[in-house]
């Protein structure tokens, strides 16, 4: 696997985790009663996105490598190997 290969999955993996992580923690404006004219009441009160950008960069690190172990080592292979 190339390196651009590896960062492109890298990514892929990132994003989707990313996008499962961001409701974590996730409180509307409503239900804290402090709603300013002009903001809408279902964002987040606290987005906390320091941390949520740091649990998904971990977790993505773990995924991709076992995703990359799995690769090197053959048993996720695009073009299946050849019959001797």
């Amino acid at each position: 696997m190339t390196l651009f290969t590896g960062l492109a999955v890298y990514i892929i993996i990132w994003w989707m985790i990313f996008f499962m992580v961001l409701p974590i923690g996730a409180r509307n404006k409503i239900s804290d009663a402090d709603v300013a004219e002009g903001q809408f009441p279902g964002a987040p009160a606290k987005p906390m996105m320091k941390m949520k950008v740091l649990l998904c960069s971990g977790i993505s690190a773990v995924l991709y490598g076992i995703f990359h172990w799995a690769w090197e080592s053959g048993y996720l292979a695009i073009i299946p190997a050849t019959p001797q």
